[in-house]
């Protein structure tokens, strides 16, 4: 099990994950390339949609700022094809059904649904850059505003 990043500077665990398109994501395949994670709920939400179509729209401008974008959820494949197809996303998406990402990345929290405790993702980015480093971190994301901070920011590193 992967062990998770201890604070920002701190280089990131070499970790493998399954994700759409039948490929696996090695985080050694990006070297000298940013790599943004980005961490969410659930798939065909409304928020999850948002963002993530916020991240295609904006997707050449991160390419351009030699950035890698790739969601992750804790859904199956199968949902995420056919959310990636739906939304005709351009980067792929890594399953987690067992949150050894959730957890290296410590995002899984008690959030309220509907006057209810339940154990779920909360909405978050990080940012990894070319030599493996954890350079930056968006905890509890609010969708208005996100994706253009983070566009931002990546392009700060080129």
């Amino acid at each position: 099990m992967a062990e998770r990043p201890s604070a920002i500077g701190q280089t990131v665990p070499e970790f493998s994950a399954v994700m759409t398109g039948d490929q696996t994501f090695r985080l050694s395949d990006y070297k000298n390339q940013t790599v943004v994670l980005y961490f969410y709920p659930k798939d065909n939400t409304p928020g999850c949609t948002t963002e993530s179509l916020q991240f295609r729209d904006l997707h050449p401008q991160f390419t351009a700022a030699n950035s890698e974008i790739v969601g992750i959820s804790r859904d199956s494949l199968r949902s995420h094809d056919g959310f990636k197809s739906k939304l005709e996303l351009p980067f792929e998406l890594i399953s987690d059904p067992d949150e050894i990402m959730c957890n290296m990345f410590d995002v899984m929290k008690m959030k309220n649904m509907y006057g209810k405790k339940v154990r779920g993702v909360e909405r978050s980015t990080f940012v990894i850059d070319g030599t493996g480093k954890l350079v930056k971190e968006w905890r509890g994301v609010k969708v208005p505003g996100h994706v253009d901070d983070v566009l931002e920011y990546v392009k700060g590193l080129v």
